[in-house]
């Protein structure tokens, strides 16, 4: 577990963050780069965060706790009638655009790496397609990006992790073959229907998301109205709501992320009372479950992503997020009357992270995948690249909007 100097070191730079962060985040430099090179270095110098026989398990549960609070949150803030508004957009983007990054991605792996199967090849690419609403946070909140592409990144990034994830599994088990079908998902068996389980997956999971979040926002407003519920109380409402959307869906085997995801966006859109503590939750109870994970994958996965690295991995890493991304993007937005610059944009700030890393991480511990070193290498990399890339690219990017937005006025 954490010795006291590792402990101490953390706990400072976290302070000295709390101290300049209206300067770091008005700058090139980013949280997730902060505490992911911070447990890089601590991993490095030996100072280890988690004990090594559950340092996997670690990482999982803290990327799958911070990304169900990510997804509510955010769809929390998502306004149904600019979202209305601009709802072309995001539907061409998870619709068109990312079952083409998926096809691509599959060639493009297969073409790095002949030797590995089709199966393999589908499997990274269906790992590495979904955006991290996490990292994309310092896009979403710049005032200089236009309303609707705002909305877009968050609506994508929200349920483009639940759409991927049936996806991942049943790549796994085509990868892992007879010994992953036997081995299962977690209870021991894989699904008997396969085409059954996804489409309860998309399909149930949304409807949990919706019953869960009308519930708990009607339920809020009359806490609320009768002066029942604290201020403080109803920022812990919030953290229960997401959890039990997520939990209920996958009771009933719909996609959980897709549920917390859904129940966020009809909680934000229901409730009559202001939802303020939320944000102000993910300011900061939020925000140190983000720097925990990263700071956790930088000291315990990177190390075996950089072990595990060669060539190969590291142009995979480069072309997700260049070409395999972006192409597919661009092509999905043709007709939409967004700009070039736009299409560029939506097609370059798709980060990936905290969905990559839990799609992995589960994939290897369930199922016996042939190359399993590799995947975990390429994940790792990808997630490293798209940290400091997406990091140093986010606010001089955004802020081309403002630029061109004053010189409409002026002209």
């Amino acid at each position: 577990m954490l010795t006291t100097p590792t402990l101490l070191i953390v706990v400072a730079v976290i302070a000295i963050y709390c101290l300049f962060s209206r300067k770091i985040e008005a700058s090139i430099i980013t949280l997730p780069m902060i505490f992911a090179g911070l447990g890089l270095l601590l991993g490095q110098l030996g100072l280890n965060l988690v004990d090594e026989h559950v340092e996997r398990e670690v990482v999982h549960t803290l990327a799958e706790i911070t990304l169900i609070l990510v997804l509510f949150a955010d769809a929390s803030r998502v306004k149904g009638q600019s979202l209305r508004m601009s709802s072309g957009i995001p539907v061409r983007m998870l619709l068109i655009g990312m079952p083409l990054t998926i096809l691509l991605g599959t060639l493009v792996a297969r073409w790095v790496s002949p030797e590995a199967s089709w199966a393999l090849a589908f499997l990274v690419a269906a790992i590495l397609t979904p955006t991290d609403a996490a990292l994309g946070q310092s896009v979403v909140t710049n005032k200089n990006v236009p309303d609707r592409i705002g909305q877009t990144i968050n609506v994508e990034s929200g349920l483009n992790d639940g759409l991927a994830l049936p996806v991942v599994l049943i790549a796994a088990i085509f990868a892992a073959g007879a010994q992953g079908m036997s081995e299962g998902m977690g209870n021991g068996h894989a699904p008997d229907n396969i085409a059954l389980f996804a489409a309860l997956q998309v399909i149930l999971g949304p409807i949990a998301g919706i019953v869960v979040g009308f519930l708990a926002a009607k339920g809020l407003d009359i806490a609320v109205k009768r002066d029942w519920a604290t201020e403080v109380a109803q920022g812990l409402y919030m953290l229960s709501v997401a959890v039990i959307a997520f939990f209920g869906a996958e009771l009933i085997g719909g996609n959980g992320f897709i549920s917390a995801f859904v129940a966020g966006l009809v909680f934000g859109n229901t409730s009559k009372s202001p939802v303020t503590y939320i944000h102000e939750f993910m300011e900061g109870e939020g925000q140190i479950l983000t720097l925990l994970t990263f700071l956790v994958f930088g000291a315990v996965l990177a190390p075996i992503g950089f072990e595990h690295a060669n060539i190969k991995t590291v142009v995979l890493a480069i072309l997700f997020l260049t070409v395999v991304r972006m192409l597919p993007i661009w092509l999905s937005l043709t007709g939409s009357g967004l700009s070039s610059y736009e299409k560029l944009f939506l097609g370059w700030f798709g980060p990936r992270g905290l969905a990559s890393i839990l799609f992995a991480l589960l994939v290897l511990e369930e199922f016996n995948i042939p190359g399993g070193d590799e995947i975990a290498a390429c994940v790792v990399l990808t997630v490293l690249l798209s940290i400091v890339a997406h990091g140093l690219t986010a606010n001089p990017l955004s802020n081309v909007f403002g630029r061109t937005n004053k010189k409409d006025l002026k002209s």
